[in-house]
C-alpha cells in the first residue's frame, strides 16, 4: 500500500506520522500523479499545530502538503493534454502531496520542462506564487528601491530574484551568512536586528524606499511606514491584522496560485532566470526531521521531500 503523511490532532511534529493508506483513484478530469517531490511550507506548521483552526480548520486524520512534481501514473475519464508516464509540476489544494501518490486536477498540473530540476519543480506552488504575488502587488519597476524581509527564505529568496528582472533595487534583509548569496542575485544585503532600519536608509540611493514586501512578520509593516512607503506599496503575507489596521496589502498564493503563473516560474527556470534554493531534502519517512529543520527559522531557500 502507499504511504502518506497523516496527523490526528493537533500539535507539536510528534503527531505527525507517515502511515498506509489507500491508493487514490483519480475521479473525471483528475490526474493520479506518483509524486517525486513535495515542498514542506511554514503554514503547514501553523495548520497542524492549530493555530490556524479559525481560518483552515483540519478534519481529522489530516494530510498535508500542496506543492508537488511528479508523474502520471493514470488519468481520469475527460482529461485530455496528460498521458501515463508523463513528467508535471503543480499543485492540490487538498492537503495531499506529502504522500507516494496524490490526485490532482488536471487544470492544476503543467508538463515539467526537461530543463527545471525536480527539487525546484516541487516548490513552485506555495512559495513561488506568494513571491509573484507579492513583487506584483507593490508594482516594482525601474528605478524603484524594493525592501524585502527575510529575504533568504522560502518566499523572500524568490521575491528578490523577480523583483530585481523587474529593474527595481533590491535592498535584501538577512543574516550576513546569507549576504553572499543575496549579493551574488543582485540585491543589496542588509543584517537585520536592532538599527536596521537606519541600515536601510543608507543602503538606499538617497535613502528613499518606495516599495516593502513583508515575509517575515514582527512590526516590519510599522517599519515600512515609518521610512515613509505608502501603504499601497506595502505587501505582508505574515502580518494579515496590518490590512485592516493600516490598510497594507497581503497578496500572497491566493493572488496568484494557478498554472499558469506555475509554468511563467517553471520558464524562467529553464531560462537560467530564477534559482530556488534548495537547503535540505529529506525522505518521506524523515517528515519530522524535515519540519524540526524548517521550524529552526533560519534555512536557505526551501525544504522538500522526496517519497
Amino acid at each position: 500500500m502507499p504511504k502518506a503523511v497523516r496527523f490526528q490532532q493537533y500539535g507539536g511534529i510528534e503527531v505527525l506520522r507517515v502511515v498506509e493508506v489507500d491508493r487514490p483513484v483519480p475521479g473525471p478530469g483528475q490526474v493520479l500523479v506518483r509524486v517525486v517531490v513535495a515542498a514542506i511550507n511554514p503554514g503547514e506548521v501553523h495548520i497542524r499545530t492549530g493555530a490556524l483552526h479559525d481560518r483552515w480548520p483540519a478534519t481529522f486524520p489530516s494530510g498535508e502538503g500542496s506543492d508537488l512534481a511528479g508523474i502520471v501514473e493514470e488519468t481520469g475519464a475527460g482529461v485530455e493534454g496528460f498521458a501515463i508516464g508523463d513528467e508535471v509540476i503543480g499543485f492540490t489544494d487538498n492537503r495531499a502531496s506529502h504522500a507516494e501518490f496524490v490526485v490532482v486536477e488536471a487544470a492544476d498540473l503543467i508538463p515539467r520542462p526537461a530543463d527545471v530540476p525536480w527539487e525546484q519543480a516541487g516548490t513552485l506552488y506555495v512559495a513561488g506564487t506568494t513571491a509573484y504575488a507579492a513583487v506584483r502587488a507593490v508594482a516594482a519597476g525601474p528605478g524603484d528601491t524594493v525592501v524585502i524581509s527575510g529575504a533568504a527564505g522560502g518566499v523572500g529568496s524568490i521575491a528578490v530574484q523577480l523583483a530585481r528582472h523587474t529593474g527595481a533595487t533590491v535592498i535584501g534583509l538577512a543574516s550576513e551568512a546569507n549576504h553572499e548569496w543575496l549579493a551574488a542575485h543582485g540585491a543589496i544585503p542588509v543584517t537585520y536586528g536592532e538599527g536596521v532600519a537606519d541600515r536601510i536608509r543608507a543602503a538606499a540611493d538617497g535613502g528613499k524606499i518606495d516599495a516593502f514586501i513583508d515575509t517575515f512578520g514582527a512590526d516590519y509593516v510599522e517599519m515600512a511606514l515609518d521610512l515613509g512607503v505608502v501603504p499601497e506599496r506595502i505587501d505582508t503575507i505574515t502580518d494579515h491584522r496590518a490590512t485592516e489596521k493600516y490598510g497594507v496589502k497581503t497578496d500572497g498564493n491566493s493572488a496568484a496560485g494557478n498554472a499558469q503563473v506555475i509554468a511563467e516560474l517553471a520558464a524562467l527556470i529553464g531560462a537560467g532566470r530564477l534559482e530556488i534554493p534548495i537547503a535540505a531534502t529529506y525522505p518521506l519517512e524523515e517528515v519530522r526531521d524535515a519540519f524540526r529543520e524548517l521550524e529552526r527559522g533560519h534555512t536557505r531557500g526551501k525544504i522538500v521531500l522526496r517519497p
